[in-house]
Protein backbone atom coordinates (compact mmCIF):
# COMPACT_ATOMS: atom_id res chain seq x y z
CA UNK A 1 0.00 0.00 0.00
CA UNK A 2 1.52 3.21 -1.36
CA UNK A 3 1.84 5.70 1.97
CA UNK A 4 -0.20 8.65 2.38
CA UNK A 5 0.44 12.06 1.30
CA UNK A 6 2.15 14.39 3.27
CA UNK A 7 0.15 16.96 5.20
CA UNK A 8 -0.36 19.22 8.39
CA UNK A 9 -1.22 22.49 9.21
CA UNK A 10 2.05 24.77 7.76
CA UNK A 11 1.23 26.96 4.43
CA UNK A 12 2.79 24.75 2.17
CA UNK A 13 0.84 21.87 3.81
CA UNK A 14 -2.15 23.60 5.79
CA UNK A 15 -6.22 23.01 5.51
CA UNK A 16 -6.22 25.76 1.98
CA UNK A 17 -4.04 23.19 0.24
CA UNK A 18 -5.15 19.72 1.25
CA UNK A 19 -7.78 19.99 -1.37
CA UNK A 20 -4.32 19.88 -3.82
CA UNK A 21 -2.23 17.74 -2.17
CA UNK A 22 -3.75 14.23 -3.50
CA UNK A 23 -7.00 13.08 -5.36
CA UNK A 24 -7.62 11.26 -2.43
CA UNK A 25 -8.31 14.85 -0.66
CA UNK A 26 -10.69 16.02 -3.10
CA UNK A 27 -13.34 16.58 -0.66
CA UNK A 28 -11.33 18.71 1.26
CA UNK A 29 -12.09 21.67 -1.03
CA UNK A 30 -14.98 20.60 -3.27
CA UNK A 31 -17.27 18.84 -0.30
CA UNK A 32 -20.35 20.75 0.85
CA UNK A 33 -20.57 18.88 4.40
CA UNK A 34 -17.40 19.56 5.71
CA UNK A 35 -16.62 20.38 9.46
CA UNK A 36 -16.22 21.93 11.66
CA UNK A 37 -18.47 24.85 11.54
CA UNK A 38 -19.66 28.12 13.60
CA UNK A 39 -22.09 26.41 15.63
CA UNK A 40 -24.43 29.69 16.23
CA UNK A 41 -28.10 29.59 16.95
CA UNK A 42 -29.39 25.62 15.26
CA UNK A 43 -32.71 24.96 15.60
CA UNK A 44 -33.90 23.54 18.42
CA UNK A 45 -35.09 20.35 18.18
CA UNK A 46 -36.74 17.30 20.70
CA UNK A 47 -33.68 15.17 20.06
CA UNK A 48 -33.64 11.69 20.82
CA UNK A 49 -30.52 11.73 24.10
CA UNK A 50 -27.22 10.20 23.03
CA UNK A 51 -26.87 7.23 25.50
CA UNK A 52 -22.80 7.47 27.23
CA UNK A 53 -21.14 3.96 27.94
CA UNK A 54 -17.71 4.91 28.59
CA UNK A 55 -15.94 2.99 31.32
CA UNK A 56 -12.68 3.16 33.11
CA UNK A 57 -9.95 1.51 30.97
CA UNK A 58 -6.39 1.12 29.79
CA UNK A 59 -5.47 4.07 27.27
CA UNK A 60 -2.07 4.48 25.31
CA UNK A 61 -1.40 8.06 24.35
CA UNK A 62 0.25 8.28 20.83
CA UNK A 63 1.84 11.85 19.42
CA UNK A 64 0.90 11.39 15.62
CA UNK A 65 2.85 14.32 14.63
CA UNK A 66 -0.67 16.57 14.29
CA UNK A 67 -1.79 15.93 17.76
CA UNK A 68 -2.17 13.93 20.56
CA UNK A 69 -4.31 10.81 20.52
CA UNK A 70 -5.41 8.68 23.09
CA UNK A 71 -6.59 4.69 22.04
CA UNK A 72 -8.52 3.06 24.73
CA UNK A 73 -9.13 -0.72 25.27
CA UNK A 74 -12.62 -1.73 23.74
CA UNK A 75 -15.76 -1.51 25.61
CA UNK A 76 -16.97 1.81 25.23
CA UNK A 77 -18.89 2.86 23.58
CA UNK A 78 -22.47 5.11 22.43
CA UNK A 79 -25.92 4.85 21.35
CA UNK A 80 -26.83 7.30 18.47
CA UNK A 81 -30.56 6.95 17.26
CA UNK A 82 -30.95 3.15 18.47
CA UNK A 83 -27.40 2.32 16.41
CA UNK A 84 -24.33 1.75 18.73
CA UNK A 85 -21.09 2.88 17.78
CA UNK A 86 -17.80 1.90 19.67
CA UNK A 87 -15.18 4.39 20.79
CA UNK A 88 -12.01 4.00 18.46
CA UNK A 89 -9.59 6.91 19.84
CA UNK A 90 -10.03 10.63 21.08
CA UNK A 91 -7.76 13.33 20.03
CA UNK A 92 -7.50 17.29 20.67
CA UNK A 93 -7.23 20.40 18.50
CA UNK A 94 -5.81 23.90 19.79
CA UNK A 95 -7.87 26.01 20.00
CA UNK A 96 -10.84 24.71 18.90
CA UNK A 97 -12.31 23.17 15.65
CA UNK A 98 -16.05 24.37 15.84
CA UNK A 99 -16.39 28.14 16.96
CA UNK A 100 -19.08 29.21 18.92
CA UNK A 101 -20.88 32.16 18.08
CA UNK A 102 -17.69 32.98 16.03
CA UNK A 103 -15.85 32.62 19.22
CA UNK A 104 -13.06 29.70 19.12
CA UNK A 105 -12.67 28.35 22.44
CA UNK A 106 -9.26 27.22 23.75
CA UNK A 107 -9.46 22.97 23.36
CA UNK A 108 -11.62 21.04 21.68
CA UNK A 109 -11.74 16.99 22.06
CA UNK A 110 -12.72 14.63 19.41
CA UNK A 111 -13.89 10.93 20.02
CA UNK A 112 -14.46 9.57 17.30
CA UNK A 113 -16.77 6.64 17.23
CA UNK A 114 -17.56 3.46 14.21
CA UNK A 115 -20.70 1.45 14.14
CA UNK A 116 -20.83 -2.22 12.59
CA UNK A 117 -21.33 -0.78 9.04
CA UNK A 118 -18.19 1.47 9.29
CA UNK A 119 -20.12 4.87 9.84
CA UNK A 120 -18.53 7.66 11.82
CA UNK A 121 -20.03 9.51 15.09
CA UNK A 122 -17.62 11.94 16.40
CA UNK A 123 -18.61 13.47 19.63
CA UNK A 124 -17.07 16.71 20.30
CA UNK A 125 -16.34 18.35 23.70
CA UNK A 126 -14.91 22.34 24.17
CA UNK A 127 -12.52 23.47 26.50
CA UNK A 128 -12.04 26.80 27.88
CA UNK A 129 -9.68 28.42 29.96
CA UNK A 130 -10.47 27.96 34.11
CA UNK A 131 -9.98 25.56 36.84
CA UNK A 132 -7.45 22.88 35.89
CA UNK A 133 -9.22 19.74 34.17
CA UNK A 134 -8.44 16.78 36.79
CA UNK A 135 -10.12 13.75 34.11
CA UNK A 136 -7.14 15.27 31.89
CA UNK A 137 -4.27 15.51 34.54
CA UNK A 138 -3.45 11.97 34.12
CA UNK A 139 -2.77 12.53 30.37
CA UNK A 140 -1.22 15.67 30.67
CA UNK A 141 1.14 14.29 32.99
CA UNK A 142 2.28 11.97 29.87
CA UNK A 143 2.00 13.67 26.70
CA UNK A 144 5.23 12.14 24.94
CA UNK A 145 6.92 14.57 23.15
CA UNK A 146 8.46 13.19 19.92
CA UNK A 147 6.53 12.19 16.99
CA UNK A 148 5.64 8.54 16.65
CA UNK A 149 6.42 8.26 20.39
CA UNK A 150 3.64 6.77 22.63
CA UNK A 151 3.33 5.92 26.32
CA UNK A 152 0.51 3.16 27.93
CA UNK A 153 -0.44 5.00 30.64
CA UNK A 154 -0.14 3.57 34.11
CA UNK A 155 -3.47 2.39 36.05
CA UNK A 156 -7.55 3.36 34.29
CA UNK A 157 -8.77 6.65 32.74
CA UNK A 158 -12.50 7.21 33.65
CA UNK A 159 -13.63 8.00 30.21
CA UNK A 160 -16.90 9.36 31.53
CA UNK A 161 -15.34 11.80 33.63
CA UNK A 162 -14.13 13.16 30.36
CA UNK A 163 -17.84 14.61 29.36
CA UNK A 164 -19.63 17.57 31.22
CA UNK A 165 -22.61 17.11 33.61
CA UNK A 166 -25.18 18.64 30.72
CA UNK A 167 -26.56 16.64 27.71
CA UNK A 168 -27.45 19.18 25.33
CA UNK A 169 -25.99 19.11 21.75
CA UNK A 170 -25.62 20.47 18.31
CA UNK A 171 -25.73 17.94 16.18
CA UNK A 172 -25.48 18.08 12.34
CA UNK A 173 -24.18 15.98 9.12
CA UNK A 174 -20.15 16.67 8.30
CA UNK A 175 -17.13 15.21 7.70
CA UNK A 176 -13.52 14.50 9.11
CA UNK A 177 -12.27 17.62 9.64
CA UNK A 178 -8.83 16.01 8.25
CA UNK A 179 -7.87 14.62 4.89
CA UNK A 180 -9.17 12.80 3.22
CA UNK A 181 -12.10 14.79 4.60
CA UNK A 182 -14.65 12.11 3.86
CA UNK A 183 -18.68 13.51 4.37
CA UNK A 184 -21.36 11.04 6.32
CA UNK A 185 -20.13 11.64 9.47
CA UNK A 186 -22.56 12.77 12.57
CA UNK A 187 -21.28 15.64 14.51
CA UNK A 188 -22.27 15.35 18.42
CA UNK A 189 -20.56 18.79 19.92
CA UNK A 190 -21.81 19.39 23.57
CA UNK A 191 -22.72 22.62 24.54
CA UNK A 192 -21.48 23.18 27.83
CA UNK A 193 -17.72 23.34 27.96
CA UNK A 194 -15.52 22.04 30.31
CA UNK A 195 -11.82 23.94 31.16
CA UNK A 196 -8.43 23.68 31.55
CA UNK A 197 -5.92 25.41 33.18
CA UNK A 198 -3.27 27.89 31.41
CA UNK A 199 -0.54 25.74 32.29
CA UNK A 200 -2.53 22.65 31.14
CA UNK A 201 -3.41 24.79 28.19
CA UNK A 202 -0.03 25.92 27.37
CA UNK A 203 1.44 22.40 27.57
CA UNK A 204 -0.77 20.79 24.49
CA UNK A 205 0.53 24.31 22.77
CA UNK A 206 4.17 23.44 23.54
CA UNK A 207 3.42 20.51 21.23
CA UNK A 208 1.10 21.71 18.88
CA UNK A 209 0.17 25.52 18.72
CA UNK A 210 -2.10 25.77 15.82
CA UNK A 211 -3.79 22.08 14.35
CA UNK A 212 -7.04 23.43 14.15
CA UNK A 213 -8.89 23.64 10.56
CA UNK A 214 -10.57 27.06 9.80
CA UNK A 215 -14.48 26.75 9.75
CA UNK A 216 -16.54 25.66 6.78
CA UNK A 217 -19.65 26.77 5.32
CA UNK A 218 -22.95 25.23 6.71
CA UNK A 219 -25.00 25.35 3.35
CA UNK A 220 -28.39 23.88 3.34
CA UNK A 221 -27.29 21.87 6.46
CA UNK A 222 -29.84 22.25 9.37
CA UNK A 223 -27.96 22.52 12.72
CA UNK A 224 -29.95 21.18 15.62
CA UNK A 225 -29.73 21.64 19.24
CA UNK A 226 -31.48 20.50 22.24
Amino acid sequence: MPAATRWGYAPHDGPALWGTLDPAYSACALGREQSPIDLTGGCEADLSPVEFDYRRTRVAIENTGRTIQVNPDPGSGIVLDGVRYELQQFHFHHGSEHTVGGVRLALEAHLVHRNDRGSLAVVGVLFEAGAANRALAPLWAQLPREPAASRVTRGDLDLAALLPAGRTTWRYRGSLTTPPCHEGVAWIVLTEPLTLSAAQIDAFAALYPNNCRPVQPLGDRVLRRG
